[in-house]
């Protein structure tokens, strides 16, 4: 067995000696010295751009100090100019005032000659010495003016000659300013050759590490090819093997020497990492079918990871050839039915599939969640799934618990929604009923209105009917007539023996502590005339009652154990009675 290391999540994994040999093989010599002159291109093209950009700083930097002396050099320049514009303008001033001094000289000799010409004879010989002296001061005036512009003329001289010598020193500084320039440019050019030779020797370096890379690469992989072909012709001889082995098992053998292949790779490499997994033949044969292996595993009660797996191979000579994709439906219908997350088919059908043979395919754009392996790749698929599923154990324990309040949510929700749609359809049962009764009660009172108005209209006969009535008494119908009177007698009595039979059958109908009141003789003549209405009667009612005549008022109603309303009454001379809730027994007062 071997280790790879993932490259992006860093985890170690192992593979067999033909998983080993597959990935291996997707090296190729071509693609490695395709990387290595690019990686020589691109160190050049680094190398290049740094001695580019430092010679362009040197120049740059250069190119600055050039600058900076040149403007010192304007400056100088101008400096000059400024001292012999002062000189100029000095002299100009000295030459003018020079010519205004001997001007007025001149002037006031003029005018001295003009004054002596017009004196007299007498005074000639005092003009004549005032005119000597006149001239003596002109040529003292005059050696004063000599003395002053040789003054003026030394200091002139002396100025320029300064100038002429600060002239020279900065023609000096400025000359020694070009050649330290010119020394500094020497030596930036010297550090940048020096630099760049540094870096052809690191080109140099590199390359040369770039070549032994290469040497020691294709030295591994003509070592990778020799294990490779030794490890293919180890493969092809046990293919040889299986290939004649398979020749002398039946169909059924075949099958079942991969399934205890595969049981026998788990129980060796899987079993010692997770000895609480669960491993075994799928038995349920209830659906209809089912798998060869089901795989779970648990962390606590919680099952993070379960797997479906088919197990198909199929001997070289068997006429019909079967594809995997003929098994695809059956193992996902085994799949959900057993409830597993993943399905897997190892299969040793179509050998010749450059698919299957590449390594683990998924085709879940099939069916979700399933794969088809060789047998080599059993145990990495497990390893890779498993590990997959341990990082995501807290997530589908969240997801797990979001499920079960999302479907208490939703049943509280259907809920909510039938009892909204029952009440819906019973409130608009019963409005369908309260208009119906509204309508009814309006032809009711309609019909009410009608027979009111007729008991109004028969008031005035009722009325006189009334009057009549109290006129009329037993006496008055007797009176003189002895036979009526002995009937009414005979009648009374009849009555009398009718209550009592009355109250002995309620007697013997009704228990002894509900039996009603015994019914005695009352007289009407203290009822006062009032409308009766043969109804139920409800607390407050006044009735009369139709055996014995007596008048009370309903104080309470109770109901008996066997669903019969008993009224309890409250009669005129104070004492208490009761009787059913029966219309037949009694009218209500109104």
């Amino acid at each position: 067995m071997n280790e790879i290391k993932c490259p992006e999540c860093g985890k170690v994994f192992s593979v067999d000696e033909a998983s080993y040999a597959s990935i291996v093989n997707q090296v190729r010599t071509k693609e490695l010295e395709e990387e290595i002159r690019r990686r020589v291109a691109e160190v050049e093209k680094q190398q290049q751009l740094k001695h580019q950009s430092d010679k362009l700083i040197s120049d740059q930097a250069y190119q600055q100090k050039l600058n900076a002396k040149d403007q010192e050099i304007e400056k100088r320049n101008a400096d000059i100019a400024r001292l012999e514009e002062q000189v100029k303008s000095i002299a100009l001033a000295k030459q003018a005032e020079f010519d205004k001094a001997l001007a007025n000289k001149d002037i006031e000799i003029a005018q001295l000659k003009e004054k002596s010409r017009g004196e007299a004879n007498a005074n000639q010989l005092e003009h004549e010495k005032q005119l000597a002296e006149k001239d003596a001061q002109i040529l003292r005036l005059r050696d004063q003016i000599k003395v002053v512009a040789s003054d003026k003329q030394a200091e002139f001289d002396k100025v320029l000659a300064e100038k002429e010598t600060e002239i020279l020193k900065l023609q000096g500084q400025v000359a020694q300013s070009k050649s330290q320039t010119q020394v500094a440019i020497l030596e930036e050019q010297n550090k940048a050759n020096e630099l760049i030779r540094l870096k052809d020797s690191e080109i140099a370096t590199w390359k040369g590490k770039l070549e032994n890379e290469k040497n020691d690469a294709i030295r591994r992989e003509q070592d990778i090819r020799q294990n490779y072909e030794l490890q293919l012709k180890q493969k092809q001889e046990m293919v040889d093997y299986y290939k004649d082995m398979k020749t002398k098992l039946s169909t059924k053998m075949v099958g079942e020497t991969l399934e205890a292949h595969c049981n026998t790779q788990f129980n060796t490499t899987i079993r010692p990492i997770m000895p609480f997994a669960y491993f075994e033949k799928d038995n349920d044969a209830s659906g209809g079918s089912k798998g060869d292996f089901i795989f779970r595993d648990y962390d606590g009660d919680f099952e993070y990871i379960s797997i479906m797996f088919e197990m198909k191979n199929e001997m070289d000579t068997t006429a019909s050839k079967h594809k995997n994709e003929d098994f695809l439906k059956k193992l996902n219908d085994d799949r959900c039915q057993k409830g597993c997350e993943y399905a897997v088919l190892v299969s040793l059908l179509e050998p010749d599939n450059e698919m299957y043979n590449a390594g683990i395919v998924d085709v879940s754009h099939r069916y979700p969640k399933m794969y088809v392996i060789r047998p080599q790749f059993f145990i990495p698929l497990i390893t890779l799934l498993v590990q997959a599923s341990r990082k995501s154990i807290a997530i589908q324990k969240q997801l797990v618990q979001a499920r079960s309040q999302s479907y208490d949510i939703t049943n509280f929700e259907e809920k909510v929604n039938d009892f909204k749609e029952k009440f819906g359809r019973n409130f608009r049962l019963a409005e369908e009923r309260f208009e119906d009764a509204i309508a009814e009660i309006d032809k009711s009172i309609d019909h009410l209105q009608k027979i009111k108005s007729n008991l109004l209209t028969s008031d005035s006969h009722l009325r006189a009917a009334n009057n009549q009535a109290e006129d009329l008494s037993i006496r008055k119908l007797t009176y003189k007539n002895p036979t009526m009177k002995a009937k009414f007698e005979e009648a009374r009595k009849n009555t009398n023996k009718t209550n009592i039979e009355i109250n002995e059958s309620l007697e013997k109908i009704l228990p002894e502590d509900e039996s009603g009141p015994v019914i005695e003789n009352v007289s009407v003549e203290n009822v006062e005339s009032q409308k009766m209405v043969t109804r139920k009667a409800v607390i407050g009612d006044t009735i009369i009652k139709s055996t014995d005549n007596q008048v009370g008022e309903v104080i309470d109603i109770q109901t008996l154990p066997n669903g019969i309303e008993k009224l309890i009454l409250k009669f005129e001379d104070g004492t208490s009675g009761s009787v059913y809730n029966n219309t037949k027994l009694f009218q209500v007062l109104e």
